[in-house]
């Protein structure tokens, strides 16, 4: 049964390539879906190298001058039906949310609804450029069903995105009790205090701002998080696009293997075997 409610791989396809090739259409043979003069990222002479792009992901994917590259190796492993790992979500997510546009949300989408489908994980940073596009997009409400979704959403960028979601959806009281909870609620100096980026703040105190109560309230609040060293200068996109120690000695440690833990065949002959 699960089968018949699987999307079409088609869709998927036809949508990325419709982003990086407007006007191509998805029909006949591998060869023939590519432009003339389009580059070929052949996964049988090409894995190795395409393995270290996949590790990049969101470092290229937040460089706009890279981004229709990326999303150009993201179509050819669609087309040869690579299977997608949680990494690779990540980047294809991330692509979309920096292309920013209503093809690159519905492409957002249909990957993640498919995704699920089929029962693929989705890691919470994958999860967050879905939430972050929605919102560009102004489809408050998929991004609120999207973030009630996410595991363990205490992260700083989960926290600032729920702030933007009630911004988005004119909760003016509940963002004051969210800061309100945030500089009460923490009194031991052994518990990690949730951080809030300017940026959104200053969006919260513009929301706030024909409300003359709520804005007292919001200035006391934004004094208090200021001297608890809570409010933090890094941007949305900043939170978003930044890259984890964790992945990056990962990085390394992949630099240095030269055989597959799995199969203990040499790289270069393994498809993505992990």
């Amino acid at each position: 049964m699960a089968v018949a409610f699987r999307p079409p791989k088609r869709d998927v396809l036809q949508a990325l390539r419709s982003l990086v090739y407007p006007g191509v259409g998805g029909s006949g043979s591998t060869c023939c879906r590519c432009p003339l003069g389009a580059k070929r990222y052949l996964l049988t002479n090409s894995i190795v190298k395409l393995k270290e792009f996949q590790h990049k992901k969101v470092a290229i994917a937040c460089n706009l001058p890279g981004t229709k590259d990326a999303l150009e190796v993201l179509i050819e492993m669609k087309n040869q039906d690579v299977k997608f790992s949680k990494d690779t979500y990540v980047l294809a997510f991330a692509i979309c949310y920096k292309l920013n546009s209503p093809e690159s949300f519905k492409v957002c989408t249909t990957l993640r609804e498919e995704a699920l489908i089929k029962g693929d994980i989705l890691s919470r940073r994958a999860s967050c450029f879905a939430v972050a596009l929605a919102l560009n997009q102004n489809h408050v409400e998929k991004a609120t069903s999207i973030f009630s979704q996410i595991m363990n959403p205490e992260s700083i960028l989960c926290i600032n995105l729920s702030l933007m979601i009630h911004i988005q959806s004119n909760m003016s009281k509940t963002l004051i009790e969210i800061l309100k909870d945030a500089t009460e609620g923490n009194v031991s100096k052994f518990v990690k205090k949730l951080k809030f980026s300017e940026e959104v703040l200053a969006k919260v105190r513009e929301k706030v701002k024909d409300v003359p109560a709520l804005l007292a309230t919001f200035d006391e609040l934004y004094g208090k998080l200021h001297i608890n060293g809570q409010v933090t200068a890094y941007t949305l996109d900043a939170l978003l696009c930044h890259t984890p120690k964790g992945l990056k000695s990962h990085m390394v440690h992949l630099n240095k293997r030269t055989v597959s833990r799995r199969t203990f065949q040499p790289l270069s002959q393994s498809l993505w075997a992990e």
